[in-house]
């Protein structure tokens, strides 16, 4: 858990004023790292802290922390669906699930695919829109099930 004085270091450091609030919300974040909370799920975590937290201020402090580089802003499978939050920003997998959950793929799987993305791809992606990638991100939209080869082994006996 960091102090408040590495909070505030971090905070200056991503350009971001420190607030209480910022404060709390950034500590709660990443108290929760496994979980990917929504605002919501956030604000309810929050609250014991400091009960009179609006989910406007987490909405806008969510806001500030992905803008700067503090969180990244995950999509849901479904697109109706909340965004969950994630404190660590390096490239990472993530794997997502039709009851909402967010979880990170092992960091080890997660490096061996980010690496084996060929450069001369990204080269091409980034000639033909124009753009330059910051930063791969990789989502895997699963449901609970056994491997398949594990089915096909069963299906064999």
């Amino acid at each position: 858990m960091m102090d408040i004085g590495q909070v505030r270091e971090l905070f200056r450091r991503h350009g971001l004023r420190w607030t209480r609030q910022r404060e709390l919300l950034y500590a709660e974040l990443a108290s929760c790292v496994l979980d990917h909370p929504t605002a919501e799920e956030l604000l309810n975590a929050a609250r014991s802290k400091d009960p009179g937290l609006s989910l406007a201020t987490v909405y806008n402090t969510l806001e500030a922390f992905s803008e700067s580089g503090l969180c990244r802003r995950l999509s849901s499978v479904e697109a109706s669906g909340p965004c969950r939050f994630d404190v660590h920003t390096h490239d990472h997998a993530h794997v997502l699930t039709p009851d909402g959950r967010v979880m990170d793929l092992p960091r080890e799987l997660s490096q061996r695919l980010m690496e084996a993305i060929p450069r001369d791809i990204l080269d091409e992606v980034e000639r033909s829109m124009g753009i330059h990638v910051d930063r791969v991100s990789m989502q895997f939209i699963a449901h609970p099930g056994t491997h398949a080869s594990a089915r096909v082994e069963a299906a064999a006996l």
